[in-house]
């Protein structure tokens, strides 16, 4: 946050000038500070003492000698501080003010005239992007007794500083991201509406309404429902205000998110669905009413963040489509010979051997895949959607019937032709190993082609597949290894039965998958009814810029 404008009567300063203050932009300047923390916390409070130690001369000094008397702080019905200070060998007190624009004008009573002029420089710098602040100062005797309003002094108005605090170059791009991904994007800001609006176009916010703390104050619950559907900028807004706009949006139906860093967004911070909490500059109170804290106090980690959860949500699903589909083959192979009186296939070291393999692909495999391609381009699913629904139940089902009816198809016709009882068992075993890549490998994305798989990054994954590998090999091709295990040799040709089979499953899946994944898309239903007329489809996180005071 940097002082980058002040206006005085009908001068003004830019940044760019050089060389100290005089004048009137001193005075303008030192009663600034005098109305700031003389240890200042907030960011516009440190930019006036920055640049007070930069342009002011050492003489000017604010706080030379004066001593804080009196204070008063933000008011609901006025937005302005006020610091009253004795001065060493004075007779009078001085006071200075500083907070919003109309605040201030209204403290000292400017006629309709200025207050035209007023608001016409007011606009000017907003447009900028500028956050405008006004300063006042006035004299009084030392002997008075303590005013209960700052009313009660006799301020003259001295002129406008514009701060400017730009946006990281990762905003637009990160706001725009929340737009495809379906979020919607709302701004709560104490600043004054041009200044907000200048900041949103910055920020690549889409066009919506802009709705002010006073315009809302005179809201019914019924239009406020209405209004926060089609706003995109509340300015000017009180505590009080915040909680009644995210109570409007849960109210609405959508799953609201809610960033601040202030005691006053407490909270809001704690109604929001997840509240999100400043890590850097936010207080205690934030951060304990808040769901999260950003270390970075960065807008573009909550997008990352949103981006990490759906890719979580998805690798869960990936894994549990997987270990179903697994399971059918492993039980339908204990099954088949007790059912048609056949040499038994598995023996309870084999089903613990692959139980082996099938672990470390779900914790390991599936929690290091990437994300899919279209994370941040599909809606957000519903919050009541379950996590495996019926239609993706029986695609997995379907998985693990084409594999187990390829490897029990496999194993029968081995049997027939004669093929020694281990020989034949050590051919199916090692076709279902082969099968089971074929699952990981089609599981991995549920958008994808089976293809690009191949291309899609997992070092974890072929760690797997490799030492699953070599432990097959060993336990075959090692005889004490392979009479433990009930298996015959392996010879060239069975080897390449076996690689056969793993790459049939693999197609036949991959069509299963095209065939199939209408039925197993997370689906999103219809807005809900209510009595205030239809509600706004469920989205993910609204998100607001922290407000300034």
């Amino acid at each position: 946050m940097t002082i980058v404008a002040l206006r005085a009567g009908n001068g003004s300063w830019r940044q760019e000038d050089k060389g100290p203050l005089d004048g009137k932009f001193a005075a303008l300047l030192e009663y600034g500070i005098l109305a700031s923390a003389r240890e200042p916390f907030d960011p516009m409070e440190k930019a006036f003492h920055a640049l007070g130690a930069e342009r002011l001369p050492p003489e000017r000094s604010p706080h030379n000698g004066r001593t804080l008397k009196w204070e008063y702080g933000l008011r609901a019905d006025l937005l302005a501080v006020t610091h009253v200070y004795d001065q060493p060998g004075s007779s009078e007190l001085i006071v200075a003010a500083k907070g919003a624009p109309e605040a201030i004008a209204e403290l000292c009573q400017l006629p309709e005239r200025n207050r035209v002029a007023l608001h016409r420089a007011l606009d000017e710098m907003a447009q900028e992007g500028m956050r405008v602040l006004a300063v006042a100062r006035a004299s009084v005797s030392a002997g008075i007794a303590h005013p209960e309003t700052p009313h009660e002094f006799p301020f003259e108005f001295l002129g406008l500083v514009g701060l400017a605090d730009p946006l990281r170059p990762t905003v637009p791009a990160a706001v725009q991201e929340c737009r495809t991904a379906g979020i919607r994007v709302i701004m709560i800001t104490g600043d004054y509406p041009q200044t907000a609006r200048a900041i949103a176009s910055q920020a690549n916010f889409e066009a919506g309404d802009v709705l002010t703390g006073t315009e809302l104050e005179a809201m019914s619950e019924a239009d406020l429902l209405q209004a926060v559907r089609s706003t995109t900028i509340f300015a000017r807004t009180m505590p009080e205000q915040k909680l009644r706009i995210v109570n409007a949006l849960k109210a609405n139906g959508e799953v609201v998110a809610m960033t601040g860093d202030g005691v006053n967004d407490a909270p809001s911070l704690k109604a929001a669905h997840i509240g999100i909490a400043m890590g850097g500059r936010g207080t205690d109170v934030a951060r304990e009413a808040a769901s999260l804290i950003l270390l970075d106090d960065d807008f573009t980690s909550i997008v990352t963040t949103v981006r990490l959860g759906r890719r979580i949500y998805d690798n869960l699903r990936k894994a549990m489509a997987y270990i179903l589909a697994v399971h059918v083959p492993i039980a339908g192979l204990a099954l088949i010979p007790l059912l048609f009186d056949l040499p038994l296939v598995f023996w309870p070291l084999h089903i613990a051997f692959l139980e082996m393999v099938i672990d470390p692909v779900c914790s390991i495999v599936f929690e290091a895949e990437g994300e899919e391609a279209d994370t941040m381009r599909r809606p957000p699913r519903h919050p009541s959607a379950p996590l495996f629904t019926a239609g993706f139940v029986i695609w997995s089902l379907l998985q693990g019937g084409l594999v187990l009816a390829l490897v029990a198809g496999l194993y029968v016709m081995a049997l027939r032709q004669n093929l020694p009882e281990p020989d034949a068992r050590s051919l199916a075993f090692a076709a279902l190993v082969a099968a089971n890549l074929g699952l990981v490998l089609v599981n991995r994305s549920l958008s994808a082609s089976v293809f690009a798989a191949f291309t899609r990054p997992n070092a974890a994954l072929w760690w797997v597949v490799a030492a699953t590998a070599a432990i097959l090999a060993g336990v075959i091709l090692f005889p004490p290894a392979r009479e433990l295990f009930h298996f015959g040799p392996l010879h060239g040709a069975d080897t390449t039965v076996a690689l056969a089979a793993g790459l049939i499953s693999l197609l036949l899946l991959e069509l299963a998958k095209r065939l199939m994944q209408p039925f197993f898309s997370v689906r999103h239903p219809k807005p809900r009814l209510s009595s205030n007329g239809p509600s706004a489809p469920q989205r993910e996180p609204t998100v607001k810029r922290s407000p300034r005071p």
